[in-house]
């Protein structure tokens, strides 16, 4: 791939970002942002500066504005490009917001021109849903730094505007932060990867509160918020009035009211699980996999934590099921050419080539890979489920989105994204789309615990067989503006947005009825609505989105839903592929006149690439650029090299990569070594009548309850295939084993808290 970078000026020199200033606004799920960038053109020739900014995949971007000196403007959606082409060559100063053709979380800004010496700013709002985590907590990331976008080579789209990457302390540009928390229910705690303030509540019931990124903050990550509130998993609906300006009858003339369903597992369900099932790990194996997990002094790499983690999915799948596992990078390997049944057998040679398995195949590509995914048939009676690990970029995240939901039918697909600046738009969207759960693996995270949460959703029960019935007064109809939802899993959370149209001369509250089954058990909830909450732009965002996709999906022919795009889109103040926020004015009644010029903007590396500093790193950021003037060959992807040694092996890993694929483990000297003790000393205390194999899986499910508990979420499926396994043994004195064990390893593990 050939792409053009670089930096050319009159006087070569850059024009830096002067200060960015966040303001975030928080109720209950959803937050909006509010973000404002100040820079100077420092030449002495007008610039035609483009201005790429990157948001999170599920944002809805509502305003838009600009200031050039003392002139601030303020832009509405329109159709895009004519209307912008038209206004610059009449040397006016324009200003147009587009979104990325290739990823919906990136969106261009071409400034237009800008007056040689003038201050500029540009500041941005968009109202964005916040994801759940495995913990409860809801995340809203702001993207300080993207990770490389690469394009893939047959995608045609030629070059594209790069950031060159620069050492943090040479960036001349601040930033703070502001957050202001309100809540139904009572905020418990903020936190952040990053240093905050203390948090300050604003009246005695904590529901609401404000909280400040603290002094000092090196803007060298992702800036990350994770919110918990009291009584999460209550389902709410709560409504927005219409905005009185608007014509009713339209989307913002009407009431929109968003439901909101976050549903709590009974306990008898989270312990069932099912033995079928085929399940596709679809790993990474680009370059940058080979970068550390975090910035800390002993960070394993990336592609080590995914060997880890396949370990841990492997000895935890249920025995009957089928299972492969693909790599990908500018190419893709299978391990098998096709799914193969799980057993002692194909586990251990699937462990061989995991052991084997490197950061060594080139740049990120997904579409491929999963495009051979798809064209494989499905067995019977096995569900097909999809684990997409990366921590990258794609350069065409719709076209992967729209396969996906082309296929969400047959496969469910789960997804995480690894390590800082992972796209939110591809991670959640693979899930979302394909009607599995997403996590972000950041900072010090472990990988091993938010996987194992995943896999526990594949093999429980999950919520199936939705149904939501709107109660609304005489007079008054609704319209879906969300797709149905086709499943929720324990710890998934889902939003419906609909609108309310007509009006009623009585009642004035309304009701929903949401209807499911979970583990064959019929629920029902029944919820009145009568609050009110920014979620217009939501509700359009989400219909929009869906008519988006309709659109790909038919070639871009089908007739009306172009229109019918941007109707919504210029309607509700939401942007999409085919408008674009656009504002204009002349200075003065002259149009400013004068050659134009291209500028780049620096912007800071994450620590964790100053190893890599002598590859050509290219990022997107929130940049200006200049013209590209020099072309030469670009890395398909980063590759870092690799860390310098490996951590210690963690004793629960050594233990788990003893476990025989039915469950047991073997009486061995390996096995003693985790234990702590001599394969004399463990084998002298086995009772009398019991098997040797039984004995060791006993001293194995005692060592796990009295030594890591703390980690019960990464072995509980492993423990559950070893009591399982001990029960069709039909041991007898298995209560003696317990005891001895309790004795040998000195632990008071109790029968009954193993399950036995």
């Amino acid at each position: 791939m050939v792409n053009c970078y670089g930096l050319v000026t009159v006087k070569n020199k850059p024009v830096p970002l002067k200060s960015i200033a966040v303001e975030v606004s928080v109720q209950g799920h959803v937050a909006t942002v509010s973000s404002t960038l100040q820079y100077e053109n420092q030449e002495e020739n007008p610039l035609e500066a483009i201005f790429v900014f990157p948001l999170p995949g599920e944002a809805a971007v509502c305003r838009f504005r600009t200031k050039i000196g003392q002139t601030e403007v303020v832009a509405e959606v329109q159709e895009k490009q004519k209307q912008y082409d038209d206004l610059l060559s009449s040397g006016q100063q324009a200003f147009l917001l587009e979104e990325s053709d290739e990823s919906p979380d990136v969106f261009k800004l071409s400034v237009g021109s800008l007056p040689p010496g003038e201050k500029a700013s540009v500041s941005l709002d968009y109202v964005t849903e916040l994801a759940v985590q495995a913990d409860d907590g809801l995340r809203l990331c702001l993207p300080a730094v993207l990770n490389p976008r690469y394009q893939p080579q047959d995608s045609g789209s030629g070059g594209s505007a790069l950031v060159s990457s620069v050492p943090t302390g040479s960036v001349p540009y601040s930033l703070s932060l502001s957050a202001r928390v309100s809540s139904l229910h009572p905020i418990c705690r903020v936190e952040s990867n990053c240093p905050l303030d203390p948090l300050n509540y604003l009246n005695t019931e904590k529901t609401q509160a404000t909280v400040s990124l603290a002094a000092g903050h090196q803007f060298d990550r992702d800036v990350e918020l994770l919110l918990y509130y009291q009584d999460t998993h209550q389902p709410t609906a709560i409504v927005e009035a219409a905005q009185a300006s608007a014509k009713p009858g339209s989307l913002m003339g009407d009431p929109v009211v968003m439901l909101s369903l976050y549903p709590e597992f009974p306990n008898d369900v989270m312990s069932s699980m099912t033995s079928l099932g085929e399940f596709l790990f679809v790993v990474d194996r680009s370059g940058s996999m080979s970068c550390p997990m975090h910035n800390g002094s002993v960070a394993q790499d990336r592609i080590g934590s995914a060997r880890d983690t396949l370990l841990l999915l492997l000895k935890s799948l249920p025995m009957g099921c089928y299972f492969n596992i693909i790599g990908f990078g500018s190419r893709y390997e299978s391990f098998f050419p096709k799914s193969v049944e799980y057993s002692q057998k194909t586990m251990d040679e699937a462990l061989q080539k995991v052991k084997a398995m490197r950061a060594d195949l080139g740049g990120t590509e997904i579409l491929q890979p999963l495009k051979h995914i798809y064209s494989q048939p499905c067995l019977p009676d096995q569900p097909r489920q999809l684990f997409l690990f990366t921590d990258g970029e794609v350069g065409n995240t719709k076209e992967v989105l729209g396969l996906v939901k082309a296929n969400a039918g047959s496969h469910r697909c789960f997804s995480f994204g690894i390590g800082e600046g992972a796209s939110s738009a591809l991670i959640s969207g693979v899930a979302k789309q394909g009607g599995g759960h997403s996590q972000f693996i950041t900072g010090q995270d472990r990988m091993q615990p938010k996987v194992m949460q995943s896999l526990r959703f594949a093999l429980q029960p999950a919520v199936v067989n939705i149904s939501v019935k709107w109660n609304v007064p005489k007079g008054v109809s609704v319209t879906s503006l969300s797709p149905p939802i086709r499943v929720l899993f324990q710890g998934q959370r889902a939003l419906l947005y609909a609108q309310l149209t007509g009006k009623s001369s009585g009642d004035t509250e309304g009701s929903v009825t949401v209807k499911y089954s979970l583990a064959e058990q019929p629920v029902e909830n029944q919820l009145s609505f009568s609050l009110k909450l920014t979620v217009h732009r939501l509700g359009a965002r989400t219909l929009i989105r869906s008519l988006e996709m309709e659109e790909r999906q038919g070639g871009g022919k089908k007739k009306g839903v172009q229109e019918k795009v941007v109707e919504l889109s210029v309607q509700s103040g939401v942007s999409s592929v085919f408008t674009a926020f656009i504002a204009v004015h002349k200075v003065d009644g002259e149009a400013v006149q004068g050659p134009m010029l291209r500028r780049q903007v620096p912007t800071p590396s994450v620590k964790q690439r100053r190893r890599c500093k002598e590859m050509i790193l290219c990022r997107y950021y929130v940049n200006i650029v200049t013209v590209l003037t020099i072309c030469c060959p670009v890395p398909s992807d980063l590759d870092c090299p690799a860390t310098a040694s490996n951590p210690v092996k963690d004793p629960l890993l050594q233990l788990i990569s003893l476990q025989k694929a039915s469950g047991s483990w073997v009486l061995e000297a390996a096995l003693a070594e985790v234990l702590g003790k001599t394969e004399e000393e463990v084998a002298k205390p086995k009772p009398a009548p019991v098997d040797q194999e039984v004995w060791a899986t006993v001293l194995a499910l005692v060592w796990l309850y009295g030594f890591k508990m703390e980690a019960q979420e990464e072995w509980q499926f492993l423990a559950m295939k070893a009591v399982s396994w001990i029960q069709a043994q039909k041991a007898a004195s298995v209560s003696e084993c317990v005891q001895a064990g309790n004795i040998l390893l000195g632990c008071q593990v109790q029968k009954d808290t193993l399950g036995l």
